[in-house]
This record gives structure tokens, sequence and C-alpha cells, in this order.
């Protein structure tokens, strides 16, 4: 096993970085930046050699230092200069490449095509395509768009509108509708996926052990008005329910409220006051109208306190959850989003059971954040989970109104901290689900989450169940790419401290691939997409290519900031790698000769920087 850096190759070295011309926009900071990038490459010729004496310590073999070319900068720990900025872009010269290459005999089955094979293919949708042609590599959209699926949005031609639109990942609400309608909802997508070369995600969401109501006798959606008496029931009904009567599927409920408690509708969206109890019916008056929507969740307080009582006792994942876990695993879904999460135990518990159903183990599970006994455990859920959904509704009637926009502030934080995705849910442009225009206050929340880096945003009725499912997404696209453009164009600069949260070659070289390096794009290889979220987790300033051989790595990628997932097949030759790639997206005209580009594979542990040629 050898470690070297080698100008074998043949475009640029990282001196090319200092020579940017200041026609391309160079300042100060990007000057800087390429400092940065150039003081980083000694830690991380360190940190190969040390990667390199562990793999192959049985058979260590110490080489002489090869002579030093005049093309590659000195190696030393001296501050590096700052190299001047000519008025023309420097000509090609040959790369600087770092990589920890060992003998055939003691690679890893890598699941990769050897050098010679593998489709001359490249799998990118069509509108990843046409917005990086339009708009080029630093003005792509980095936060991503959940959507949820409903009879808003459930035929083929309208779950198409979505993602030409920007959908991401489709959440599909097990609240709602038969399980039969969730599978046909599911294939359809994949059959999008598989004609039209998107690539969105499927997440299934699942109910969760919550009180509720139920479903409104088949109504889409009931009003209730000021001062109207409603009954709330246990029991069950066969003829068509009583006029203004609700279902509630807790049977504990008629014992555990008490006269003069406070009765929330969906976090809150309308609310009653308890009058009166007979038997298995609780009687409530309306004090703030709103639409009843189906299947709505139910919490109560007394005296401004939250009343859990029996509640708390109930499963975090019910019967019904666990048969819609099993249809969502044999319909080969992306993500599996938990409900009122109590403790990592739930999400532990649910990974070994996908493991031991799924032999792929390739679904992410995903901790929904939405009762007070999530956040007091929240380190730990974030921990054990693959990713986390902020829903701030049901938050919302769990602890005051006021504490919900620093709760989502602090696992924002978390979740870049530990490396998990986080997506910020409820209520984004709740009025349009009626109306074809948001609220001031609506977009100002939207670019809050935006400017906190979220890595996905999420529409709930809007898409699912609103009159302007389309605009709703276009307003959170739209809104998405002004306030990332405003981060860049204002410099803005980020004071949280991310962690190491690994001793691998991964993480190690992703601290150092950092923001203002004034390259184009960072071309990411890699097989299970560990370094692509490590890179996102970075909030790097320019787009991460990652090139992924598996559909399903390159569909879950599709939820982490900043990423462009491809489908791409690649060997062990990262020089054909390079090359087959570059002929790909120059032929789509993704990209451009001269484009700057640093280069990297998590699975063949190599660095490059160089020009498109």
């Amino acid at each position: 096993m050898t470690l070297s850096t080698s100008p074998a190759s043949g475009h640029v070295d990282v001196q090319a970085l200092a020579n940017r011309s200041i026609i391309d926009g160079d300042d100060k900071d990007r000057q800087i930046g390429r400092a940065k990038l150039w003081a980083c490459f000694p830690s991380l010729l360190l940190e190969l050699a040390k990667q390199a004496i562990d793999m192959a310590a049985q058979t260590l073999h110490l080489l002489s230092t090869p002579a030093r070319s005049p093309s590659l900068p000195t190696i030393s720990s001296a501050k590096p200069a700052i190299f001047p900025l000519p008025s023309l872009r420097c000509p090609r010269h040959r790369p600087l490449s770092l990589r920890a290459s060992a003998a055939t005999s003691y690679l890893p089955d890598l699941g990769l095509v050897p050098s010679h094979g593998g489709p001359a293919s490249i799998d990118v949708d069509a509108i990843t395509e046409a917005e990086l042609r339009e708009n080029g590599f630093r003005s792509t959209r980095r936060a991503k768009l959940v959507c949820t699926i409903g009879p808003a949005t459930c035929s083929a031609d309208q779950i198409e509108a979505l993602a030409v639109g920007g959908m991401n990942v489709a959440r599909v609400n097990m609240c709602y509708g038969t399980r039969e309608w969730h599978r046909q909802v599911i294939r359809k997508i994949r059959r999008l996926n598989e004609e039209k070369g998107f690539a969105v995600a499927v997440m299934v969401d699942t109910e969760g052990s919550e009180i509720h109501m139920g479903d409104l006798d088949g109504a889409a959606s009931v009003k209730a008005e000021d001062g109207e008496i409603w009954t709330f029931s246990v029991r069950a009904f066969d003829a068509p329910l009583p006029e203004r009567t609700i279902t509630v599927n807790y049977d504990g409920f008629a014992e555990d409220v008490s006269v003069g408690d406070e009765l929330l509708v969906d976090g809150g969206m309308v609310r009653f006051e308890v009058i009166e109890k007979i038997g298995p019916d609780v009687k409530c008056r309306c004090n703030d109208p709103g639409l009843l929507l189906p299947r709505a969740s139910l919490t109560f307080r007394r005296n401004g306190r939250l009343v859990q009582e029996r509640n708390a006792m109930l499963p975090t994942i019910s019967s019904k959850d666990w048969l819609d876990i099993d249809s969502a695993i044999s319909e080969g879904v992306d993500f599996i989003a938990v409900s009122f999460v109590k403790s990592a135990d739930v999400i532990n518990h649910l990974k070994s059971y996908i493991a031991a159903r799924c032999h792929d183990n390739e679904i992410a599970v995903i901790a929904k954040i939405e009762s007070f006994d999530s956040l007091k455990n929240l380190e730990e859920i974030i921990s054990a989970s693959d990713g986390t959904m902020i829903a701030r509704g049901d938050m919302g009637s769990q602890i005051p109104l006021e504490e919900v926009p620093s709760a989502q502030q602090k696992i924002v934080k978390l979740c870049r901290q530990l490396n998990k995705p986080v997506i910020v849910a409820s209520q984004l442009l709740e009025s349009m689900i009626e109306y074809p225009t948001p609220t001031r206050a609506e977009v100002a929340d939207v670019s809050e989450a935006v400017k906190q880096r979220a890595d996905a945003l999420m529409l709930s009725g809007e898409s699912a169940m609103g009159q302007y499912p389309d605009k709703a997404l276009t307003v959170l696209r739209s809104v998405s790419l002004r306030i990332e453009r405003w981060w860049r164009e204002e410099k803005r600069r980020e004071g949280i401290d991310l962690p190491d949260i690994s001793s691998s070659f991964c993480d190690k070289v992703s601290e150092n691939i950092s923001n203002n390096l004034g390259v184009d794009a960072l071309f990411l290889f890699t097989r299970n997409g560990e370094m692509a979220s490590l890179l996102s987790r970075c909030r790097p300033d320019c787009p991460v290519f990652a090139f992924t051989p598996s559909a399903s790595v390159r569909r879950r990628l599709n939820l982490q900031w900043g990423l462009i997932p491809f489908r791409l097949s690649f060997s062990y030759d990262m020089e054909n790698n390079l090359s087959r790639t570059f002929s790909l997206l120059k032929a789509r005209g993704l990209i451009q000769p001269g484009d700057l580009i640093i280069a990297l594979s998590d699975t063949l542990q190599t660095i490059q920087v160089m020009n498109v040629p």
C-alpha cells in the first residue's frame, strides 16, 4: 500500500484556486477561502497516512519519499501565502491528487463496476437538469421540499406536477385513507421515477397512539362556529353521526377530561371548552371557530397546563402502526416517520424490526418531535434516528406557543451537530389551504426556517387537501431560493459549532472542505452516502454533486441540504470515473470547460482539485 501525492493525471493543481480570475468575482473572502483549502492539505495528508498505516498494518512497507514535483506546493506547517490574483484565467495544470490506494487483493468488495464496465448513462431528473442549465451551480436550491400527498394531489398527473414544481420527498400520512389507497399512491410515485427519471423519495408517516377524532362521516371538513355546542363521544355509531357529534378513538377520553378543560383540535386550530360530561359523551362549547378535519389530533389543557394522564401510557407505535409499517416495508419506501416519539428505545426497536424484515436495511427512520416527552429526551432521540421532523402543530399544543420558535431553533442546531437531516413541518403556509396567496407572516416563517438552514421544509394540508397545492409549492420554492441567494449576497457566516462526530476519513475531509473555497462544485462518488451527508452538514457555498450507483441511496440523499444526487455506476479507477462523468454532464450542458471542482470519493478515499477539461 502506498500513500502518494501524484501529478500523474492532467488538469490543474491546488494553486489553480489561487489563480482564478478576478473577473469571476474574486474578493478577499475567496482569497482567504483558497488559503484555507491550501492549509488543509497537510492535515489531510497526515490523516490519509494514518489511514494507510492502519489498513496495511500487517504488510506495511515504508517507501522512500518521492522527489517533489515543481508543480506541487510545498507541504509544511508554515502559514500559507495568499497568492496574487492575475486578471486572466489560469492555464490548466495537473491536479493535486491525494489518495490512499491499495493493491487489488486488499480491496474490499465495494459493490462497484470494473473500470471498463458500467452503463454509459447518468440518471438525473429533468427539473434538476433544467435548473442547473438555466441558473448555474451556485443558484441551485439547497433546501429540500417535502409534500404530503392527499385527496387534492393523489392522481398521477398531480404527483408529477408536484415533482416538476420541486418536490423532493412525497409524504404519505397514514392517519388518512386506507392502506390500499396509500399503496397505490406509492406505486404511482415509483412509476413516475422510473418513467420520467425523477428521484422523489417516499416517506410513510405513522399515525401514532395519539388521541384523535373520527372520520366525520366521510366529509372532507366541517366548520365549527363560535358558541356552538358539540358532542365528543367514545361510542361507536352504526347509523350516520348525530348532528354536531364527533367520535374519539381513546376509550378513556370521557374519564380523563374535566368540566372547564380546554380542548384543542389539531394543535389549537379550533378550541372548545368542556361544559358537561354525560357517560361516554363530553359536551363542549366552541370558543375559537375553524375547520374540523377528519382524524385531527385532540389535546386538552387544565389551568393552562397539558393534561397527559392515561394518554402518556399509550404505546408510541400502535397495532395499526405495525400493520402500516409492514405495508411500507413491502412497498420499499425510503423513510418511515414515527409519531409522538417518547424515547430512543422506540427508534432502536423499530430499526431492529426493519433490519429483520428488510434484507437491505435501506429504510431510514425519522423521529417526529412533537410532544413534551420528545423535548425531554431530545438528544438521545435525534442520535438514535436517521433524521428528525419538527411537527410544530402538535408541539404547540403541548408546550406554550411562545416557546415553539426557540424549540425549533434548538432542534435544527442539534440535528446539524449530530449530522441528522431535519425537516421543519406544520402550518408553514396554512392559509393557502383556502387562499391562493400566503400571509406575509407565513412567508417570514418560511424564510426563518431557511435562514436556520434546515434540510427540508414540508407542506401538510396545503398540498394534501388544499385548493392551491401547486401554488403553495411554488411559494415555498421561490422563498427558499430568494433567501438562499440573499445569504450568499450578504456573505453571511454561521456561528454554529460542528463538533467531530468520528475519526474517519470522511469526517476529517468534510471538516476541511468548508465554505469559501472558490470552487464551482464538489463532485462526490459515494456508495452509501456517508460522506455526502457529512458534506451537507457543513453547508458548503457550492452545491454537492453526489454520484451513487444505488437508486435507494440517491432517493434518500434527496432529503439533505445542498445535495444534488445522480445515479451513476463507477469503478475503482478515479480517473476513468471523472472522465466519464465529465463527458456525460457536458453532453447534457450541465457543466462547462473550465469549471473548477473538487472531486472526492469516500469509497476510494481520493481528493482531486481540477478544472473541467
